[in-house]
């Protein structure tokens, strides 16, 4: 099977801990992860926001999918949502897998009935049997 090449998208304020254990995890040879660099204060409506949107989608275009780390805010997140619609257009067309931090954790609406590839468990194992799943064919 092909190396993915996986954008990350997470909740910058919460949920670094979780990238973090992504990055150690990057020496996989079945992935390469993407993470941008941002600051989580800067608001996506602010003058800075459209430099990073074009960085992002510049990272997004080079990545075979997106993987949602949906922490328990992610779903009041203007960051997470615009990086899924992003991921959903023609141009970028990305596969989609997520994992839940925790069961009760809503889920931000644009991964649902779009045919969302989850990982049942924060492990590595879990990530790429989902990674493996995940279609772009919503």
């Amino acid at each position: 099977m092909a190396k993915h090449k996986v954008f990350i998208s997470y909740d910058h304020s919460e949920d670094a801990l979780y990238k973090r254990l992504l990055q150690a995890w990057d020496a996989n040879d079945k992935f390469d992860f993407e993470f941008d660099s941002r600051g989580p204060d800067v608001a996506i409506n602010s003058t800075e926001a459209s430099v990073i949107q074009a960085s992002l989608t510049k990272m997004m275009k080079s990545a075979t999918h997106i993987l949602v780390i949906v922490g328990a805010k992610s779903h009041e997140s203007d960051w997470i949502t615009w990086e899924i619609d992003r991921a959903k257009q023609s141009d970028t067309k990305l596969k989609l897998a997520a994992i839940k931090l925790e069961k009760a954790n809503k889920t931000p609406p644009g991964l649902l009935n779009v045919g969302t590839a989850w990982a049942t468990s924060f492990t590595l194992d879990r990530i790429i049997d989902a990674l493996d799943d995940a279609t772009n064919t919503y």
